[in-house]
């Protein structure tokens, strides 16, 4: 029997559905039922919406198994587990309180409840967010200013107006009270929350210079710090969807420094410990989130265990000279020694959260578009706890410009429309748990193509053509170490056919190892080359999603002009 949670569910996936078809069909916006829609469709847009329909169920499913979670959190090894021992992954989107207004963005577009539906409803188990030092240690500010009273001190009338039509019970609350009502919110709606310390004094961020970046600096006191910790901490202790606090975003600056890091970060993890022992602490690194590497031979030292996590950060501008100058596959290489060196190295023992990444979701930058699917073969790779920047569509205040456009947000700048579907299909498998603690009886691998979020399957309609699915619909894979790819308990494995034409699956080549060969290359360890063609061929995508194999783009070499991918594919190991 279907639950009335999940039943409550799926009225906001039906609506997703509708909106999908509006928006794709560029039909008027009068309202119709789904199987109307239905009805009217041709062939080609009814398998859209059929993989569409199936990604939005999937999302109802992980909906209702986050809320069956047992709270509070910790941690075994290098993955978060709830009370029972299942592993919990964080699949998160950040959403920021911290900017001058100190109220989180989009209330004066959209209701909190309804922010938290979509939150869910995309998929989301889990927000980042922010907070401003000062919204713990400057009384007058939480407490005495309101939701109102910040929107008139910056000029904001028409956010007020949008507010009170919005979100009118908020509107005259003062601004810590605004902020504990969106986190109940997200709890209401089974969304779990890590709370970011993200500056001190609210506005944007994060400037090299800009006296929020290390301890000592002029809006950096440790001590004030740590007990605005304390304060959120105690706050939040009752709240069980809040279930961990990250100590402070991206550290920066002249005066950042390893002794300092260990002596003030470890002081910060104890007093929130001892606060609210049931928050996982989460601890960032230097030089904006990317540098860790000083924990591999000096160890964060605390009195408790279990609940200890890292963070990273990790953005195409963090290397911009390095996505510009070389060619992709060498560039991702690069990428991703910079990150298993810079902190990944700590999958080993702990869980590592890469709690902000993100592009423009415009499509038009080309370090971004390439940045991403690196990005993304690494964290199914390596089944990372992950935060996306961001969820805003638009801010009510950003550097001075009023209703400025975030063209990294998940949502449009009306906060109703989702701004790239295709992007939230990139995301879908790295959702859910692919791996997890203990022994497990099922292990096999996704072959993930990040540039369209889709996994490798073999055809309904022709057992011998491989095309590219849902992961959740693809069959198990085995890679074997003669580098052979077979569907999984069955004799067909994967072979070339030649030069631009479709890979086939065939008994024929499991009995000729030397026709099924396929052997990662590159810097970027993403291209399948065909072995029997000497590392010539390589798995492709055609235009219908078909795969094939052909020349092997950018192996090395080349400049960064060139562009692999179309190509990359990563082999995903999954254990159930």
């Amino acid at each position: 029997m279907i639950s009335t949670s999940l039943l409550n569910h799926f009225s906001i996936y039906i609506s997703l559905f509708e909106m999908i078809h509006q928006h794709q069909t560029k039909i008027t916006k009068k309202k119709t039922k789904p199987q109307k829609i239905l009805n009217t469709f041709n062939m080609k847009t009814t398998k859209e919406l059929r993989r569409m329909f199936c990604f939005i169920i999937f999302f109802s499913f992980f909906s209702f198994i986050t809320k069956n979670m047992a709270y509070p959190l910790s941690t075994n090894s290098r993955w978060i587990i709830d009370e029972k021992g299942q592993r919990v992954k964080l699949a998160c989107v950040n959403w920021p309180s911290h900017l001058q207004p100190v109220v989180a963005e989009g209330l004066s577009k959209q209701s909190v409840d309804d922010l938290a539906k979509k939150i869910m409803a995309m998929g989301f188990n889990c927000v980042r967010f922010t907070w401003p030092l000062d919204l713990a240690t400057n009384e007058t500010l939480a407490n005495n200013v309101t939701v109102r009273q910040s929107f008139q001190s910056l000029g904001l009338n028409d956010d007020i107006s949008g507010f009170e039509t919005k979100n009118p019970s908020m509107i005259d609350l003062p601004l810590i009270e605004a902020y504990k009502k969106v986190v109940a919110k997200l709890g209401n709606n089974n969304v779990m929350v890590i709370l970011d310390n993200h500056v001190t004094k609210p506005g944007w961020c994060c400037g090299y210079n800009d006296g929020n970046g290390f301890f000592g600096d002029t809006f950096f006191d440790p001590t004030t710090w740590i007990a605005g910790l304390t304060k959120i901490a105690m706050t939040f202790k009752g709240a069980t969807n809040v279930v961990g606090m990250s100590l402070r975003n991206e550290l920066r600056g002249p005066k950042q420094n390893v002794d300092d890091w260990f002596k003030y970060m470890q002081q910060g993890a104890e007093a929130v410990h001892e606060a609210n022992p049931n928050v996982l602490v989460i601890l960032s690194g230097l030089s904006y989130d990317t540098d860790l590497s000083f924990v591999r031979s000096r160890h964060v030292n605390l009195t408790f265990t279990r609940k200890l996590v890292f963070e990273l950060h990790r953005y195409s501008f963090t290397n911009t000279n390095t996505w510009s100058s070389k060619n992709p596959n060498e560039a991702c290489g690069e990428i991703l020694k910079s990150i298993e060196n810079g902190g990944g190295f700590n999958l080993r023992d702990f869980p590592v959260f890469l709690s902000e990444f993100g592009i423009d979701l415009r499509g038009k930058n080309v370090n971004d578009n390439r940045y991403i699917g690196c990005i993304l073969g690494w964290a199914a790779e390596n089944d990372v706890d992950w935060s996306i920047w961001t969820l805003q569509g638009s801010y009510y205040l950003r550097e001075g410009v009023v209703g400025m456009s975030e063209f990294y947000g998940i949502l449009d700048s009306d906060w109703v429309r989702v701004r790239s579907q295709s992007f939230l299909q990139r995301l879908s498998l790295i959702l859910s748990p692919l791996q997890g603690p203990g022994s497990q009886s099922k292990v096999y691998n996704l072959v993930f193509h990040p540039l369209t979020g889709l996994c490798m399957l073999q055809s309904i309609l022709d057992p011998t053509k491989v095309t590219l699915g849902l992961c959740n619909e693809s069959q198990p894979w085995s890679y074997t170490p003669q580098n052979t790819l077979t569907l999984k308990d069955k004799s067909l494995c994967l072979e070339s056919t030649g030069p631009n034409a479709p890979v086939k699956l065939s008994e024929t080549s499991c009995s000729s190892p030397n026709l099924s060969e396929w052997e990662t290359i590159s810097a970027s360890n993403m291209l399948l080359a065909a072995k029997s063609t000497n590392n010539s061929l390589c798995l492709d995508v055609d235009e219908t999603n078909n795969l094939m194999a052909s020349n092997c783009k950018c192996v090395k070499g080349e400049d960064s002009s060139c562009d692999p991918i179309s190509q990359w594919f990563k082999i995903v190991k999954v254990s159930k």
